[in-house]
């Protein structure tokens, strides 16, 4: 039943992330963001005041069927950004993603020892302050277009434009392997901490403030520099491999110091790629359809978020614990030669003049 909780929110965020960001392509983003915040607000307080199983479930599939403010929130960072500097903006906003989700845990934690509504009511009060900063602080980015707006049944209509444009396809279903691998390691951390290393809840928050305090790290502050130093092609590539490098060594780690050394990849790997990858596909669609690609990536986080927890816990459930870990490698070695053989490029031709 928890397992199902989880997914009803990205099951219905496949659908909608598409929709909203098409809408905010045409009315533009400040309305959308104002109505999503909205509706992320009403659910909390519909969360909070929750007292039977269906009204929690209720919750959650609302937020996740309108609530796409994150998706309109990467439409408005590339329309802000230049091409050349929108990789370092996502970077910059996965650090503050990061932030939050670092403290939210522990707030919500703590809230929950006096009663599991509060912390529901304070995402709702947070919801409302942000939506108040965006009427208020925000200018639109997007001209208003009129007319109206033709939907392919459930948007897969966009699906298939642009995983058919051919310079597109590649970096899509790269990015598709590094969320399916992450959603896979996220889900199944703490049952793979307690059966291959004996470690227990506490720990295992530890270990997520460790992964999390180093990708913040690594975007908000040396990531412009890396790139400046090294290239986006490179570090695209460089992120990948410290994951495989990462997940390969946790498959196996007979001690939690290992594990650690491993998690350090891992962290530094996934600092560097979401950001790659996510300037990489922005740019090589208009600036009129920034919304619509991040719509279709979003789309991409929720549909692994349901089918990464559910083949890692089978992992797990039939195969060694490290199995999981393995399994998130595999899936990423498969990312990589999609996107080398989109690009028709050889590693060594990448690092061939070394960073």
């Amino acid at each position: 039943m928890i397992g199902l909780l989880f997914a009803v929110f990205p099951f219905f965020q496949l659908f909608s992330a598409p929709v909203m960001g098409k809408l905010s392509d045409h009315y533009g983003r400040k309305p959308l963001l104002i109505f999503s915040q909205a509706v992320t607000a009403i659910s909390f307080l519909m969360l909070g005041f929750s007292t039977t199983l269906w009204m929690i479930f209720l919750s959650r599939i609302f937020d996740g069927l309108l609530g796409s403010n994150f998706t309109i929130t990467q439409a408005y960072l590339s329309d802000i950004s230049t091409k050349k500097n929108r990789s370092v903006a996502f970077g910059v906003s996965g650090a503050a993603f990061g932030f939050g989700m670092l403290m939210g845990p522990g707030i919500g934690g703590f809230l929950a020892q006096s009663s599991y509504a509060l912390p529901s009511f304070l995402a709702a009060t947070i919801s409302i302050a942000t939506m108040v900063m965006v009427i208020f602080f925000l200018p639109e980015t997007v001209k208003r277009k009129e007319g109206r707006i033709k939907f392919d049944a459930f948007s897969f209509g966009q699906f298939g434009k642009y995983f058919k444009n051919k310079k597109l396809a590649g970096e899509l279903w790269a990015f598709c392997t590094y969320l399916l691998a992450l959603a896979v390691f996220v889900s199944m951390l703490a049952l793979y901490a307690e059966r291959q290393l004996n470690l227990g809840p506490a720990n295992v928050g530890l270990l997520l403030t460790y992964i999390g305090g180093i990708s913040i790290v690594i975007r908000g502050y040396f990531l412009p520099r890396m790139i400046k130093k090294c290239g986006e092609v490179k570090l695209k590539y460089f992120g990948i491999m410290s994951i495989i490098l990462g997940l390969s060594i946790a498959a196996f780690a007979p001690m939690w110091q290992v594990f650690v050394v491993s998690m350090t990849l891992f962290a530094f790997g996934s600092g560097i790629s979401r950001p790659m990858l996510l300037g990489s596909i922005s740019r090589k669609v208009s600036e009129k359809e920034q919304g619509a690609i991040m719509g279709v990536t979003n789309s991409l986080g929720s549909f692994t978020s349901i089918i990464g927890p559910l083949v890692g816990g089978f992992m797990i459930a039939y195969f060694f614990a490290g199995s999981v870990m393995l399994l998130g490698a595999m899936i990423l070695i498969v990312g990589l030669g999609m996107m080398l053989s989109n690009e028709k490029t050889k590693l060594r031709e990448i690092f061939g003049s070394g960073c």
